[in-house]
């Protein structure tokens, strides 16, 4: 008997929900062999009736009904006559096929199931059974444990259900940064401005080490993987390309323990994304990855026969976003996290459902302290406050407020939220809380600015400390580092974010919410802020010689050890001394001889002398001390 359109209507939903309940990471390695609709029904019966469940179900008929949009308006467009639209799109596309640079060669590195690989290090015994790393909700997995559909951002009763012998480990952040310092001593020597992208995940542009060491990439970076495995003991994955979105994609090809390069080529770059699921690509969310498809993008390669709706269904930026996708088109540019300019600073945490008034404002107050402290790190003020609240319900509302003056101090942070929180509890009475974060955007610097250097003077560092106090550090929502100091590299020159990185980041935003929601489903509900993102200066290389400077004898300021530069910069300073031993010492002779000197007979060419006439009201005497 076939089935009304109700009845399929509601079986699509389940199927939709379904795959959404399967979670952020369902593209990791290690589940190619898994029966991923047996997971979704496992996850489904699970989950079923609980609030997080309820919310999904409620997100997802959203989404639904957000796709039925999309095609509404497809539908539309497809009766119209969208030549020029194809004409724009293959201009656009010829144009981005001139910006493509074949010559740079960049690697992105992902440690092997980083956190249970440490663990395996203390716990040999670990090695052959399934286990993983978590409270709530397993942060990651060993690979045994992969083959049962377990994964990160799954809870930890939903993971016992599919693997009952599975064994859980706590957190112990301390041993996965410290072997995280390990690694990138190591990666420092192949590119000393490697790009951290994670605790356990780096790229690096290779190019110039490849040249100067006359070795092939692929050689270059079985020796680092080698070094790697030798000195810490774990294992790392790596992707070789023309490019960071290339590169990305490649080192989950041969995971764990291997490497996959793609030939740096037109034809072979286009034909690797030819057949490549849009999902595959970093920048591609659940959310993304059903609209596309909904319209009929399910690879890169069907990017182009659908070029003329793109930019009208999801927007200019999603468009020259795609189109990146379907050329294999990148970024080669690789540099320290920081140096990408900073939009936000925030944190966050979560909890036990909170709701009495007193508690909240204590959580406020707590928020606010932890904020100051990530304010006065990164040396900024902000002129815009943020407040995020999430609702027992999961439903997550923000406010924000506009203060009179940029701030950053708690006292502030708390005084200006305060407000925000009340109205929340008037519009939502007896409201429970599950999360509650701090934002600051529209920053201001709160760096002094380098006078020495603005006159042309080198400051002199006082210590490798005092050096690294200057650096920025970040939080969760972004990509994180310090900048590695070099003379060409001034602290304050900020580059913005490409397009790229911020369809990426979004994405990794989604990754993260999933995982605070589905932390509530456990029964031990943590509290915590965001970890696993928090990433340290790039390391110095071992062989670097610190730099050597010479104090100036007429001024006493530091500079750098270069006889030429040094010699001119005296030359400087010695004029200067003249002239201010000329002045101090007329002045010494004026006040010692109060009498006027005699009045003398001027010639033409003295009209000019520096200090006019001696009783002249309209000229004023210049003192240089």
């Amino acid at each position: 008997m076939a089935e009304s359109p109700a009845e399929e209507k509601t079986g699509v939903e389940h199927e939709t929900l379904k795959y959404s309940l399967l979670g952020p990471s369902l593209t990791k390695s290690g589940q190619d062999n898994v029966d991923q609709q047996k997971v979704s029904e496992i996850i489904y019966n699970a989950s079923k009736g609980s609030k997080y469940f309820n919310n999904e179900k409620a997100r997802d008929k959203n989404l639904t009904q957000k796709i039925e949009r999309i095609l509404g308006k497809k539908a539309q467009l497809e009766k119209l006559d969208l030549a020029s639209d194809r004409r724009k799109a293959d201009e656009y596309i010829a144009e981005l096929e001139l910006s493509r640079d074949l010559s740079q060669v960049v690697v992105h590195i992902d440690c092997d199931a980083f956190y249970a690989a440490v663990e395996e290090l203390d716990r040999p015994e670990l090695k052959d059974v399934p286990f993983a790393v978590g409270g709530g909700v397993l942060t990651t997995c060993n690979y045994h444990a992969r083959k049962f559909g377990c994964r990160s951002g799954m809870a930890g009763f939903v993971a016992k259900k599919l693997c009952p012998e599975l064994i859980m480990l706590k957190l112990n952040f301390d041993k996965y940064t410290a072997k995280a310092q390990e690694v990138r001593e190591i990666i420092v020597d192949y590119d000393p401005r490697f790009e951290s992208a994670s605790i356990d995940e780096a790229y690096l542009n290779i190019t110039e080490y490849c040249q100067r060491n006359n070795i092939e990439p692929e050689e270059a970076v079985e020796q680092l993987r080698r070094e790697v495995h030798e000195k810490t003991k774990i294992t790392i994955s790596a992707g070789i390309a023309a490019n960071a979105k290339l590169a990305k994609i490649c080192s989950n090809k041969n995971k764990p323990n291997g490497q996959f390069s793609l030939p740096r080529d037109r034809n072979a770059i286009m034909a690797f994304m030819r057949d490549l699921p849009t999902r595959k690509v970093n920048g591609v969310g659940r959310v993304f990855e059903r609209e596309l498809d909904a319209v009929g993008v399910k690879t890169c390669g069907d990017i182009y026969q659908y070029r003329q709706y793109l930019a009208k269904l999801f927007g200019d930026k999603a468009f020259a976003y795609l189109m990146q996708c379907y050329l294999g088109l990148g970024r080669t540019t690789v540099q320290p996290a920081e140096e990408y300019e900073r939009k936000s600073v925030g944190t966050e945490s979560t909890f036990g459902e909170m709701s009495n008034p007193a508690e909240l404002r204590d959580k406020l107050l707590a928020t606010a302290q932890e904020l100051e402290k990530d304010m006065v790190r990164t040396h900024f003020k902000g002129r815009t406050i943020c407040l995020k609240v999430k609702l027992h319900t999961f439903e997550v509302f923000t406010r924000q407020v506009i203060p009179p003056k940029a701030i950053y101090l708690a006292h502030d942070l708390y005084k200006y939220s305060l407000p925000m929180l009340s109205k929340l509890e008037q519009e939502f009475p007896g409201m429970k809380l599950r999360l509650m974060g701090l934002r600051c955007t529209h920053l201001v610097s709160m760096k002094k600015p380098d006078t020495m250097a603005f006159f042309g003077f080198k400051r002199k560092p006082t210590s490798p400390d005092a050096i690294e106090s200057d650096f920025p550090s970040t939080d969760t929502s972004k990509r994180k580092a310090s900048t590695l100091s070099t003379p060409d590299n001034n602290e304050e020159q900020w580059e913005s974010w490409p397009d790229e990185l911020l369809f990426e980041d979004a994405e990794r935003q989604e990754r993260e919410d999933e995982m605070q929601e589905l932390e509530t489903l456990s029964q031990e509900i943590a509290k915590r802020r965001h970890h696993g993102k928090e990433i340290m200066p790039n390391p110095k290389k071992g062989e670097e010689v610190e730099e050597e400077w010479w104090d100036c004898p007429i001024c006493g300021r530091p500079q750098s050890a270069s006889e030429k530069v040094f010699n001119e910069h005296i030359d400087l300073c010695l004029s200067r001394q003249t002239i201010r031993d000329v002045v101090q010492e007329t002045t010494e002779s004026k006040s010692r001889d109060s009498t006027p000197a005699p009045k003398k007979a001027r010639l033409g060419n003295e009209k000019k002398e520096k200090g006019g006439l001696p009783g002249d009201p309209k000229q004023r005497r210049l003192c240089f001390g």
